[in-house]
């Protein structure tokens, strides 16, 4: 059976693996881990810490041509949003709010940005986004207009009680004559 420092060190090698460290970071981490196994082994719990320090500083995460993870450290992303939800299981915004990241500040390599900016007004998509931000302002007010002629003609409502009323006594007596041309039709034939 592996002992708890082989274990510790089997733990941090895997991490160091992933991640660049130090000589004094590897064995800074190995102490913490044997420190946490021999806790648990002794039947204790691990206490979550209430705030987790960002592995680098948070200017120098956000490079010209990548992003480097506060959580863990690793760099080399263009993008940071799948690596948070694949290996950290979280959401940009929560991110942002664990590190206190404004939300102006994207989550992109600063050159990877300006490199998409360039292939979209160069295929003009900003001109197709224009036209079509157009056309639906467009739609909004034609929704609009009708709905306010509708409130400015209000001398065009609905017949009042005593009209419909008449409407009313007019339009069986319509029927009812029509009902006894053809009975008369009918009983002149036979």
């Amino acid at each position: 059976m592996a002992t708890l420092v082989e274990i510790a060190a089997q733990l941090v090698s895997a991490h160091a693996s992933s991640t660049p460290m130090t000589s004094d970071e590897l064995l800074a981490e190995i102490a913490k881990v044997h420190a946490a196994l021999k806790k648990l082994d002794a039947g204790g719990t691990l206490e979550a810490e209430g705030e987790i320090k960002p592995a680098v500083r948070v200017k120098d995460a956000f490079k010209k041509n990548e992003v480097v993870c506060l959580i863990c450290g690793k760099g080399g992303f263009k993008t940071l949003t799948r690596h948070l939800a694949t290996a950290h299981d979280l959401k940009p915004a929560a991110y942002r709010k664990q590190f206190g990241i404004p939300s102006k500040q994207s989550l992109v390599a600063k050159s990877y940005s300006e490199s998409r900016r360039k292939l979209a007004n160069d295929r003009g998509l900003a001109d197709n986004l224009a036209k079509a931000r157009d056309v639906r302002m467009a739609k909004i007010k034609a929704e609009k207009a009708p709905a306010r002629a509708v409130k400015a003609a209000p001398a065009a409502k609905a017949p009042g009680k005593a009209a419909m009323a008449a409407l009313a006594a007019k339009a069986p007596a319509k029927a009812s004559r029509k009902g006894t041309r053809v009975k008369d039709r009918a009983v002149g034939k036979q």
